[in-house]
């Protein structure tokens, strides 16, 4: 059956025509059910798996009743983390290419405040952020929205998991009355309904069931037996398989850190992501991951929310999710885009009843076997790329081209030997090829970026 376009709704022409340049034409089934509502000025709820399309629906509700001459921040959307954040910021400029003088701001903790309160004074349409920081902004009064008509609340299950209610709360006391207010979640919780029923007026719900298509995802469940080490298991999976990307989800901070920790002191490029890093480290481990410096990201579920990794070769639960929308929603972040992936679940006997709940049938006794231990006996292999950290982003004016003609000039090193560039405000990033580093690290080193010299060090 054919899914609905783009075109058979009411957008600006602007917005339709660009959607036609993306190459976006049908709708996924949570736009095609949500973006009726929203563009009627509807309050929403609305319930689907990450990557489903969320992000563009509301998006596209936003932009379409922009009024682009008056600069008075008119939409306000809040993400459980800075990454969210700026990924959805980056997905409303995309959508609103083809609409002049669209001013989408970033608000996120980690930051200095003040060059944001002078964004903020210069006028912004849309602001995306943080509930810390927003909150922040609203106390001191240098973020003004008695002009909104909007309010998006993404991913609010994992803003309340990290502890935003309180925050919420005092943001939503401060908007105005008279608004639409959209909740977008992956999961529907008890604290989610509480939420919803103080904040939206006769909302329309909707929920999209979580699916994959056939084919590709394959799942394997392994049931430790008696002895067997889920380090030991951990590890033959990693090697049996040899994924250049894998993401390990762990259910607390301390195995988070523990796990990472003995997969680096077994040779494997093993980081961790979770709570209690610095915003700074965590961008970090997130560049390194994302450029293939790393193969295997360690992390908590509420950590991981909002990763922008398109191919993600292996999904492994170190421990069963709590509930089966977190395994879903694990599971689902390999095998994405029409590419092929791989998700294993690794149990105990006293485990088995928890994942019987959310995947009847599908536990056989004694599970799939894990691969033979000889396997341990071969090598940890390394990522393929290293990072470079340069000194200066884009408030120097840097640019990708400006780091790839500094590495590739005379006596560089060769263009396929750089992988992705990531400029960050006052930092950029660039992956290597792990055998050309030395050289690009002496390259940067010795010469210029726009005239200046800036450190660098390979992480």
């Amino acid at each position: 059956m054919s899914r609905p376009c783009f075109s058979e709704l009411d957008l600006k022409a602007e917005l339709l025509q660009n959607l036609g340049d993306l190459g976006y034409q049908a709708m996924t089934p949570i736009q095609a059910q949500s973006l009726p509502t929203i563009l009627a000025g509807r309050d929403l709820i609305a319930q689907g798996q990450t990557g489903s399309g969320k992000t563009a629906a509301f998006a596209l509700g936003l932009l379409n009743k922009l009024d682009v001459t008056s600069f008075r921040v008119q939409s306000l959307v809040l993400c459980p983390t800075r990454e969210l954040a700026d990924q959805v910021a980056r997905e409303i400029r995309k959508l609103a290419r083809a609409i002049p003088n669209v001013k989408v701001l970033s608000l996120c903790g980690g930051t200095p405040l003040g060059p944001q309160i002078g964004s903020l004074h210069h006028g912004t349409h849309i602001v995306v952020g943080t509930p810390g920081r927003i909150e922040e902004h609203l106390r001191k009064g240098t973020l003004e929205t008695s002009q909104l008509t909007t309010l998006v609340l993404d991913e609010a299950d994992r803003m309340l998991d990290m502890g935003f209610q309180a925050s919420l709360d005092a943001i939503i006391e401060r908007l105005p009355l008279k608004r639409q207010s959209l909740l977008l979640s992956a999961t529907y919780p008890e604290a989610i309904e509480s939420i919803a029923a103080r904040v939206l007026v006769d909302p329309v719900t909707i929920k999209v069931a979580a699916s994959r298509a056939s084919g590709r995802i394959d799942e394997y469940f392994y049931r430790l037996q008696a002895g067997q080490s889920r380090d030991d298991a951990l590890r033959l999976l990693l090697l049996h398989f040899r994924p250049q990307s894998a993401l390990v989800f762990c259910n607390t901070r301390q195995e988070t850190r523990e796990l990472a920790g003995m997969l680096a002191q077994q040779g494997f490029s093993a980081l961790a992501l979770h709570g209690d890093l610095e915003q700074r480290d965590r961008t970090r481990t997130l560049v390194q991951f994302a450029n293939n410096s790393a193969t295997v990201l360690v992390a908590t579920d509420v950590a991981a929310r909002g990763l922008d990794i398109d191919a993600l070769d292996m999904v492994i639960n170190n421990r069963p999710a709590r509930n089966g929308d977190l395994h879903l929603h694990r599971t689902g972040r390999t095998g994405r885009a029409g590419a092929s992936g791989i998700a294993c679940t690794i149990f105990e006997e006293s485990e088995a009843p928890r994942l019987e709940q959310y995947r009847p049938g599908e536990i056989s006794s004694p599970g799939t076997p894990l691969p033979p231990r000889a396997v341990l006996q071969e090598p940890a292999y390394s990522a393929p790329m290293r990072s470079l950290q340069i000194s200066g982003g884009r408030k120097q004016k840097i640019r990708p081209g400006d780091i790839l003609g500094a590495l590739t000039s005379k006596d560089g090193i060769d263009g396929k030997q750089v992988g992705k560039i990531d400029l960050l405000d006052n930092s950029s990033y660039v992956a290597i090829k792990r055998s050309a580093v030395p050289d690009a690290l002496r390259k940067l080193q010795q010469g210029k970026l726009k005239g200046r010299t800036f450190k660098v060090r390979v992480l």
